[in-house]
């Protein structure tokens, strides 16, 4: 097992507790990767491992201001898509007693493989660190092949080098506790919660299926060897949404119909296998090659791949990743994951699209004694079948630090944070070009208009082009100056962040003026008279 971590160490002073990565015996961390760590500490993005005051506790996180005000946009352009397919959010409880985990099979089979070092006994998910050293997908291996790759290619202890032991272990993920005397685990994921109160969705939905419900909330897993930042914590968000259908509907999907000519990135396991160069097709052509399974499960996977688009993640960043029949779950007739690739840990999963058939209606009806089925119009009744799109907010919203960070000349303190202005943690900059009373009352009073409608920070401290640096290291779009002009003309200076020109808005356009420009009806330079 892991080395037991010692957070509250009393013998430990701040300057001498280790960095999060060093913490567990994990690999020493390069240089760029250094850098991006200590951005993303000193920009108020994310800090830890939390408390840092105490030695930090492996796997758990603190947002700052920034980070939070990004995990904010992440989420609410969740929100936008699920909703703006008739799916409606819940919020359920995040500890559920045992029972329902024996249901769902997560305190059976809910679990990973470990292997330890010889010598310092550092312990290490068994198939990640195949993936993480020799960037071979490994989930699908048998423990013995993962042995016996490991023998032949060396692999060693990546603490210290050592040989690592001849022998995996499994090790429960569940995180345990008790409730009034009652066994019960912290949610591993909020899938299963949102399966329980189906009835009350029947009620809800008016007995029509299909329809869609999702949940975006923390959840709770007791990860080996916690590294990566928050790509693989031990408490992370998640949002997860659940469609509920009669099993006959998935290949007359209406849904279907507008998106089957849309080219996506499909990788089917038989092209991983002979390491093929991923080639765009179409919905319709994965139906017909049947790398996907029903109308609706391709449109579930769509409409999963549309979620980080409208992140704002490059199109060739993204592929989608059909599962090997040994690595599916036991729960899933068909899985398919998206990947984006990182700047700084290569590809990396992001998202699950799931067709969980009716097993986790049958199985939470067979232990509640609760019928959890619906009705067709002849009056048969029948288990709906579940299609799940699985991820969570933590993952990208790192993803989009590490894609849009660039560390153009740091000695010179040129770091800048190329976030879509759509994503950007704050909108909108608003600065007195001096610290005059007349600038002063002039700029908060544009400020207070702005906040009705953008997230605004003001600044009047310092002079104006550090002040225009840390706009752009905060990866604000646009940087608002009041200046004496302003006074006799009734408008502002506009400074875009990327590149840097400036144009004259006038005061009672601005609000509609930047509201254009964010919602690309617009062009900047055509926004108002440019400055030379």
């Amino acid at each position: 097992m892991p080395k037991k971590e010692k957070p509250f160490s009393k013998k430990e002073t701040p300057s001498q507790k280790k960095e999060i990565p060093h913490k567990e015996n994990h690999p020493p961390i390069k240089d760029s990767e250094k850098e991006f760590l200590a951005f993303i500490k000193e920009a108020g993005l994310v800090w830890g491992p939390s408390p840092e005051i105490y030695g930090g506790f492996a796997g758990f996180y603190t947002y700052g201001p920034l980070g939070k005000l990004l995990k904010n946009k992440v989420e609410n352009s969740i929100r936008r898509v699920f909703s703006s397919q008739g799916m409606r959010e819940i919020e359920g409880p995040t500890i559920l007693p045992d029972t329902v985990w024996k249901a769902s099979g997560h305190l059976e089979t809910f679990s990973d493989r470990i292997i330890k070092c010889s010598k310092c006994k550092a312990a290490f998910r068994a198939d990640k660190l195949i993936e993480e050293t020799r960037d071979v997908p490994a989930d699908s291996f048998s423990d013995k092949k993962i042995l016996e790759f490991i023998e032949k290619n060396k692999i060693t202890c990546p603490s210290c080098k050592c040989a690592l032991e001849k022998n995996i272990e499994q090790q429960s993920l569940m995180m345990k506790t008790q409730v009034a005397g009652e066994d019960a685990s912290l949610r591993p994921e909020t899938a299963t919660g949102t399966y329980l109160p189906f009835p009350r969705f029947l009620t809800y939905f008016r007995k029509k299926l299909p329809f869609g419900v999702f949940q975006i909330g923390k959840a709770y897993r007791n990860e080996i060897s916690p590294r990566q930042h928050v790509l693989r914590g031990r408490e992370f968000t998640q949002a997860e949404g659940q469609i509920f259908l009669d099993p006959k509907t998935k290949n007359s999907w209406e849904k279907y119909e507008a998106i089957k000519k849309e080219l996506l990135p499909f990788w089917d396991y038989k092209s991983q296998e002979k390491n093929s160069v991923v080639k765009p097709i179409s919905l319709e052509q994965a139906l017909k090659k049947k790398f996907i399974n029903s109308q609706a499960y391709g449109w579930c996977i769509y409409l999963a791949y549309i979620q980080f688009v409208n992140f704002g993640i490059p199109k060739e960043k993204i592929k989608l990743r059909q599962h090997h029949p040994d690595e599916k779950a036991f729960y899933a007739e068909d899985a398919w994951d998206i990947e984006v690739q990182l700047d700084n840990y290569g590809w990396f999963e992001m998202c699950g699209v799931h067709d969980r058939t009716d097993y986790d209606l049958k199985q939470h009806s067979k232990f509640s004694g609760e019928k959890l089925e619906a009705q067709r119009e002849n009056g048969e009744k029948f288990t709906p079948h579940v299609l799940e799109i699985a991820f969570g907010s933590d993952r990208p919203t790192y993803a989009l630090i590490d894609l849009f960070y660039e560390n153009k000349n740091i000695k010179e303190g040129k770091t800048t944070f190329s976030i879509p202005y759509h994503m950007a943690p704050i909108d909108v900059s608003v600065f007195p070009l001096m610290k005059k009373p007349e600038l002063v009352k002039f700029a908060t009073d544009i400020k207070e208009e702005l906040e009705r409608d953008f997230v605004v920070d003001y600044d009047q401290t310092g002079s104006i082009g550090r002040r225009y640096l840390r706009s752009a290291t905060a990866g604000t779009p646009f940087a608002v100056t009041v200046d004496y002009e302003s006074l006799e003309n009734n408008d502002v200076t506009v400074r875009d962040r990327d590149t840097e020109k400036q144009i004259r808005v006038p005061i009672d356009k601005l609000r509609e003026t930047l509201h254009n420009i964010f919602n690309d009806r617009l062009k900047f330079e055509d926004a108002g008279t440019p400055v030379k």
